[in-house]
């Protein structure tokens, strides 16, 4: 079930494969935010990347967050959920000049700067408009997020931001600007953070510098701490509360007296999504064990495929009889196409469906048409209704823009 939806009921209707998810998980996990750091002065910033169908982000802004994004089609996307420009926090490396120049005129909450020479750019724009930018300096702190080495963004290693000495002089210089307004500083130090002293020491950096800029009569607006916020993709797995998160986060910047932004996204809708997939073909391999190929596969859900990332997979409808030793396997000609290896499930047939768990973050957002494979529908549960949100690709949409 989802809510009160029978997961068969949706993949007879809709097909597969099929990212299904629960308006009320969505809500509830915001919501769980939110009251952790009520304490404190605080914006969620709901990060569009980890899921961008138009109808998640809506209800993240239904829910009462802002928006982070990170390239220009994510700010349209935003804008099309309902965010005023003042809602949306701009990030990401190598911005291009369109993008710098739409964050710009828009008049964004903030741009997070990422070099000296983005922070030119910037100016440049902002003059050649006639307008103020408003501005934060991304910092890496070098700090080892403790996660997988592709998701780790603030070690001196990663590509991300600047050292908090580089930082501070960029701020200075950006505070003796005409068109650029200095607001914040931001820093994002991973993903699927699973203990707390990342987190702390990275908002223990920015915090630190905001007090010592403050000393040289630069004030600030906020502090941006990211997010990183890890779920327990595994049931044995142990992760942070979101009181956990609050408590390591708010004590480091309290005393700065600048408002928090935090940007939360697997942690939201990563647990409110599953990918339902029908099984296709059966056949042993020579240890005994089984090969379940099913109908989705790295198109759909790349992460096992890009991370050897784990995610739970259930028969939909189970069977009596003693479990098989499998790997669940998907239909793209790769080896690395699968989406579990060293499984058990219960007796399973060709047509049986299985549930792939927590693919509401970086599933359906990361799809591709390799092996001009057609897109996945996704729909949404609300109680004992649901809606298809997105449909699925047919092989003419795929094919509008060849010549």
């Amino acid at each position: 079930m989802c809510e009160g939806v029978p997961l068969p009921a949706l993949a007879e209707v809709a097909g597969t494969p099929l990212h299904v998810y629960s308006r009320l998980e969505l809500r509830t996990r915001v919501s769980a935010l939110d009251t952790a750091f009520a304490a404190y002065p605080h914006d969620l910033h709901y990060a569009i990347k980890a899921n961008s169908t138009l109808a998640v982000v809506r209800e993240m802004r239904a829910g009462g967050a802002h928006a982070d994004v990170n390239s220009g089609g994510e700010i349209e996307v935003a804008l099309r959920a309902g965010f005023t420009p003042d809602q949306i926090v701009f990030t990401g490396v190598g911005k291009t000049h369109d993008e710098l120049v739409r964050a710009v005129t828009l008049g964004l909450k903030a741009i997070n700067a990422e070099s000296p020479g983005e922070m030119e750019r910037i100016d440049a724009i902002a003059r050649a408009h006639g307008t103020t930018a408003r501005v934060a300096v991304r910092v890496n702190p070098d700090v080892d997020a403790g996660s997988h080495p592709h998701i780790s963004t603030g070690h001196r290693a990663n590509k991300f931001g600047m050292t908090p000495t580089q930082a501070h002089a960029m701020v200075t210089s950006m505070a003796a600007r005409d068109h650029l307004k200095v607001v914040g500083l931001h820093v994002h130090v991973g993903s699927q953070i699973t203990d707390a002293e990342p987190l702390r020491r990275g908002a223990s950096a920015i915090a630190d510098l905001a007090i010592a800029l403050a000393a040289e009569g630069i004030r600030l607006e906020h502090l941006d701490v990211g997010g990183g916020l890890g779920i327990a993709y595994q049931a044995a797995q142990t992760v942070l509360s979101a009181d956990d998160y609050a408590a390591a986060v708010v004590p480091v910047v309290q005393a700065t007296g600048l408002r928090l932004v935090l940007e939360p996204g697997r942690w939201v809708t990563a647990p409110a999504g599953v990918l339902l997939t029908r099984i296709v073909d059966l056949k042993t391999q020579a240890d005994g064990r089984w090969f379940v190929i099913a109908d989705a596969g790295m198109t759909d859900l790349l992460r096992p495929a890009l991370y050897s990332a784990w995610h739970a997979i259930e028969a939909v409808e189970r069977r009596d009889g003693p479990p098989i030793a499998c790997d669940v396997e998907g239909p793209v000609c790769e080896t690395s196409d699968t989406l579990g290896k060293g499984r058990e499930l219960p007796p399973v047939l060709v047509g049986d469906l299985l549930a792939v768990r927590d693919t509401g973050a970086y599933g359906a957002v990361m799809a591709s048409n390799y092996n001009r494979r057609t897109v996945a529908a996704e729909v949404m549960v609300d109680g004992s209704d649901w809606r298809v949100v997105r449909k699925r690709q047919t092989v003419d949409d795929m094919l509008q823009w060849d010549m």
